[in-house]
Order: structure tokens, then C-alpha cells, then sequence
């Protein structure tokens, strides 16, 4: 107490859950969350991924039934990866009409199409022998503008196939122009662009390189993925994929990145998404099954920093499962 005023009491507004959840400035939604999905062509049954527990290589079938639990639950969208049973060093299944990723998003498309956000990763690296996120030169080194022509046409062949949302992931430049163009001038104008627009080369994709079984056989990606310490190159790659067409714009990883996702949200007019890579979820599920943290409770607090520091939209694993709990 001080000069007759009352002292401030901001644990008032701290005291039970209703009044927390009564004065929250927008925390976690499930209609701000998208599920990741991977689907296999040429197993009958869907696989575990040993270093994502819970998370399965479906089968078109069982990737149904999963799409059809995960509206109901409430996601806001779901995100397709494609694993095909062949792969070249152009990656030819990524824009083949009967390869894996279009006909199971025909199949989505036809199940709960109406129901959902459709989005499709538009990358390379699933469909490569190489397992880079393009075409090669003769010097094993990614051709940006050889490689853009074939994004465009997987572009294409998603949004026929029913994608309301592709999500160029390979950090081409120039990738979001290439895809908007090919997209407009194929009569796919309303089909929107997530961007992958500051895209780290992170230690934090392990888990996922063997669910989609992308890992490049040599070297790395770090010649066209993002510097993890040169934080002004994110806003200039997100401002460039603004200027070129993009209807989001992407941060990944999340949890070693809030310092991006805010700077970008405070910079740009578009939806700013985030994806809560395989390596967050892995950590957080291996140290819960030793005991060593209370699971639920850092699922939910990691998705809540992540919104916090601007992120509308969240890819995570755990989408269907936080949106049944935030029933």
C-alpha cells in the first residue's frame, strides 16, 4: 500500500481456470491447428514411425479413417506428405496424376473436402532418389530454376487433384511467383499458397526424414534452407514470398524460432503459420515416457508460446489430440 491507493492484485485475474480462460487474449483454438499426415503407397497396412510414437505412414484407407477422426475432433486442416513406392532424381511422382499424394487427396478431397482446409506440402524431396528438394546439376548441386518448373507442375497436379492449399517447402527463390503463375494460368486462381518462407536447416527434422523417408543420401541442405543466426534473412525471404503471391507465410521449426514467428507477424499483413516439427514432438514424447515431464501440460504450454509469439496456425502432431481436449 502506498499513498493511499490500493496495490494492483494481477493474480485476481489468475485465480481459476474460467476467469484464465475469461481474460486469455486469444490463446489455443483447434481450428487454428493443422494435422500432418503421411501416406504410403504399396504397404497394405499402416506403419508405425519408430521415432514419432502414434504417427503412422497410412495407407490410403487407413488415411481416411484418420482425416475423418481429426474433423471431427475439430482441426482446422490437414497437411499431406507423399511417399511413393518409385522414386527418379526428378522426382517424377510428385506430379503424377496416379502418384500417392493426388490420389489421396482425391480421396480427402471426396471425404471431407467440405468439412476442412486441404493442404498439400509441395516439395521434392519425398519423391527423389537423392532425397534433395529438387532437380540436380551434373555437379550434385540443386538447379533453382530447373527445379521450379517441376514445383509448378506438382502445383497444378495437387490443386486438380483437390488441394485448396499448397505449401511450397523446398526454399527455392522465386518458388511462390513460379506457383502462382502455373496455378492462375492452369484455372486454379482460388487455390491459396502457404509458404514455407523461413525455413531453417535445423537439427530438429530427424523424426521426420524417416516418416517421409526424404533424407538426402549426400551432404545437406544447407545451401538453400536458412542460417539459423542471420534472423534479418527471414524477414527478407518472407517479405519476397509476400511480393510474389503468398497467402501465408510459414516459420519452421517453432519452439527455437518464437523470436522469428513475432517479427514476422509484426511485419507482414498475412496469416503467419508455424509447424511444430517431428523433433519437438519426439523430444517431448521421449522425455515424457521416462517420467521426466508432465506430457499434457508441455503440449499445451509449447502450442501456447508458439500463439503467443503470432502464430494463427499451428502444424502439429498433436492436432487431433489438443482439439479433442479443447472440446
Amino acid at each position: 500500500m502506498s499513498a493511499g491507493f490500493p496495490v494492483a492484485r494481477p493474480r485476481r485475474l489468475r485465480r481459476t481456470a474460467a476467469l484464465r480462460r475469461l481474460v486469455a487474449p486469444g490463446g489455443v483454438q483447434a481450428g487454428d491447428l493443422v494435422l500432418p499426415l503421411f501416406v504410403k503407397e504399396g504397404i497394405s497396412e499402416p506403419r508405425p514411425v519408430g521415432s514419432m510414437p502414434g504417427v503412422l505412414q497410412h495407407t490410403r484407407d487407413s488415411l481416411r479413417k484418420a482425416a475423418v477422426d481429426a474433423v471431427d475432433a475439430g482441426v482446422g486442416g490437414l497437411i499431406l506428405f507423399g511417399i511413393p513406392a518409385v522414386k527418379d532424381a526428378r522426382g517424377s511422382a510428385a506430379d503424377d496424376p496416379d502418384g500417392i499424394i493426388q490420389l489421396a487427396l482425391g480421396d480427402l478431397a471426396a471425404e471431407v473436402g467440405q468439412d476442412t482446409v486441404l493442404m498439400a506440402d509441395l516439395c521434392l524431396c519425398e519423391y527423389t532418389d537423392h532425397g534433395h528438394c529438387g532437380v540436380l546439376t551434373a555437379s550434385r548441386d540443386v538447379d533453382n530454376d530447373v527445379t521450379l518448373e517441376r514445383y509448378a507442375s506438382a502445383a497444378v497436379a495437387q490443386a486438380a487433384a483437390g488441394a485448396h492449399v499448397v505449401a511450397p517447402s523446398g526454399m527455392m527463390d522465386g518458388q511462390v511467383a513460379a506457383i502462382r503463375t502455373a496455378l492462375d494460368r492452369a484455372g486454379f486462381g482460388d487455390v491459396a499458397i502457404c509458404a514455407y518462407s523461413a525455413k531453417y536447416a535445423s537439427a530438429f527434422y530427424g523424426p521426420f526424414r524417416d516418416a517421409a523417408e526424404g533424407a538426402p543420401q549426400f551432404g545437406d541442405r544447407a545451401s538453400y534452407q536458412q542460417d539459423l543466426g542471420r534472423p534479418d534473412e527471414a524477414l527478407r525471404e518472407v517479405l519476397l514470398d509476400v511480393d510474389e503471391g503468398a497467402d501465408i507465410v510459414m516459420v519452421k521449426p517453432a519452439l527455437a524460432y518464437l523470436d522469428i514467428i513475432a517479427r514476422v507477424a509484426a511485419a507482414v499483413p498475412l496469416p503467419v503459420a508455424a509447424y511444430q516439427v517431428s523433433g519437438e514432438y519426439a523430444m517431448v514424447e521421449a522425455a515424457a515416457a521416462n517420467g521426466w515431464l508432465d506430457r499434457d501440460r508441455v503440449i499445451m504450454e509449447t502450442l501456447t508460446a508458439i500463439r503467443r509469439a503470432g502464430a494463427g496456425i499451428i502444424l502439429t502432431y498433436w492436432a487431433a489430440e489438443v482439439a479433442r481436449r479443447l472440446r
